[in-house]
């Protein structure tokens, strides 16, 4: 456990693999009606993972929003507007992207930059839906993105359609020292044979990382 969320549930995540190798993070949820990225962790749980591989598995960073079915969390806050980095006052409570009263406002944030500055990822990645696609960077995860688009299909393509200030990705390579973060946009479904198939691909990437 790492932290509780808004209404009380518990934030976990589990590790797997090497103690003290290169620690990876994988996140499944962080828009609570946003889910299919849950299959792959569990994809992840089944596949044997590589030799000085830290990985560390977060089913759900916003475990209100998973079981209300619902985008924010427990007081209607947009996760993904709410971190510190280039947090902007966005909407208000109940709209999709209300970004809360203020940088890491809610107890999911608060406890998500708690454990990433303990165990100091070299890669996070952040499952959503349902654009399909990894959005292009020029940044030193831009080779990642391309191998994680080749291996999964998945275009290589700009996304759009909000207000991208408070993002998760962004403040973990903004803060996190040498640290590198992207999202993958799911399709609508996942079945379990792509779900494997995306877990593969995170295995290859993250020992690009």
């Amino acid at each position: 456990m790492i932290g509780t969320s808004a209404q009380g549930r518990l934030i976990v995540a589990h590790h797997r693999g090497t103690p003290g190798g290169k620690v990876v993070l994988v996140v499944g949820v962080i828009h609570g009606n946003e889910s299919a990225g849950l299959g792959v962790l569990d994809a992840l749980d089944a596949q044997p993972v590589p030799a000085g591989l830290d990985l560390w598995l977060m089913p759900a960073m916003n475990p209100d929003g998973v079981a209300n079915n619902v985008r924010g969390n427990g007081n209607g806050v947009d996760l993904n507007r709410n971190f510190p980095h280039d947090w902007t006052a966005i909407a208000q409570p109940g709209d999709w992207q209300y970004s809360g009263s203020g940088p890491a406002s809610e107890p999911e944030t608060q406890a998500f930059i708690a454990f990433a500055e303990r165990i100091k990822p070299v890669l996070t990645l952040w499952y959503h839906q349902d654009l399909y696609r990894i959005s292009p960077s020029k940044g030193r995860d831009a080779p990642l993105r391309k191998r994680y688009a080749e291996l999964t299909g998945l275009p290589y393509e700009t996304v759009s359609g909000g207000i991208y200030t408070g993002v998760a990705a962004t403040w973990v390579r903004r803060t996190v020292p040498d640290a590198m973060s992207f999202i993958v946009e799911l399709g609508p479904s996942l079945s379990s044979a792509e779900a494997a198939v995306h877990a593969a691909a995170v295995l290859d990437v993250a020992q690009m990382a």
